[in-house]
């Protein structure tokens, strides 16, 4: 038995591994993308956002990062108003969305349930519908946003391959995928998944520990992070003694660079070797030069390993 389910998985890594070596157009993320789940609440003219992503594309963030869903279904609509208004922009960007939850709101009036949904249809319906948001004709990259425990592996396969040759979408992953979860939906693909988006920061540090980003090293794809800050808690009043100490470690170690605590957490996933995509969110243009700058931060072993410890706890055995 278990030598059977040690073949049955050595024959799906060696299946992943042709697919990644086959494919031979990867996708290029920015080190640092954007993350766009706040755009409504900004509060930008049009102007205003189109100076905002013209300032973010100037320091390397090309990646913009949205959801369907994000703004109660508004803040793809609001990101397409303004690339209509300047179009140039939209070729110096790669734009990402997700797609699989349906929320009950007034501008989805046929969503009568909070549910999830990745059948075929919806995933088309969506990616479409995010590309008349986008005012574009495609999408670089479209990601399942939730795990649905109803995905029928092929059924999704289909859809992606249907978008895929007809040039609606260029590229497509998950998010808050499982190892097992992505090699289901890897095994029904020809094609590479090309990402996996989770949560992962100094306060959550599950995605280094339960084989997520060991599958990314194997094959060669880059994780994005959300939340990387841990939606600031970082950073806010200290509510546990985790983020105390790691208060106090970050501060140190800042001092010690010469650089800010934030910019040290994000070099602190920067340093890993699967290539970590941190999706930020700010909609203050300063603090977007703050972590671009986190790029030009090379955190030794020891710095990594003093922050792993006080995320921790304890020391590593």
């Amino acid at each position: 038995m278990q030598q059977n389910l040690t073949s049955h998985r050595q024959t799906i890594t060696n299946q992943h591994l042709s697919i990644m070596k086959s494919n031979t157009q990867q996708f290029n993320f920015s080190d640092i993308a954007h993350g766009m789940w706040r755009l409504h609440q900004w509060n930008m003219s049009t102007g205003q956002l189109q100076h905002f992503v013209e300032e973010a594309i100037g320091v390397g963030i090309t990646t913009f990062d949205h959801a369907d869903i994000y703004g109660n279904y508004t803040c793809e609509n609001i990101f397409g108003i303004m690339l209509a208004q300047s179009p140039s922009l939209r070729q110096q960007m790669q734009l990402v969305t997700k797609c699989g939850i349906r929320l009950i709101s007034e501008n989805r009036p046929e969503n009568t349930f909070h549910t999830y949904d990745t059948s075929a249809g919806h995933i088309i319906r969506s990616a479409e519908r995010s590309l008349k948001n986008f005012r574009t004709d495609y999408l670089d990259l479209l990601l399942i946003h939730r795990p649905d425990p109803l995905m029928d592996a092929t059924e999704v396969a289909k859809a992606f391959t249907d978008l895929r040759n007809s040039g609606k979408v260029l590229h497509f992953g998950v998010s808050n995928f499982a190892p097992w979860q992505f090699d289901l939906l890897q095994s029904h693909l020809a094609f590479p998944l090309v990402t996996n988006q989770v949560e992962v920061s100094l306060l959550n540090m599950d995605a280094m520990h339960d084989g997520t980003l060991d599958q990314c090293q194997r094959f060669g794809i880059r994780p994005m992070a959300w939340s990387p800050l841990a939606g600031g808690n970082l950073f806010g009043e200290a509510a546990t003694p985790q983020a105390v100490r790691l208060q106090k470690t970050l501060s140190e170690i800042a001092a010690e660079m010469d650089a800010a605590p934030d910019q040290v957490a994000l070099a602190w996933l920067l340093r890993h070797p699967a290539r970590i995509v941190p999706v930020v969110g700010t909609g203050n243009i300063d603090r977007l030069r703050g972590a671009a700058a986190a790029l030009k931060l090379q955190l030794s072993r020891e710095y990594w390993f003093r922050l792993w410890t006080a995320s921790a706890g304890h020391e590593v055995p």
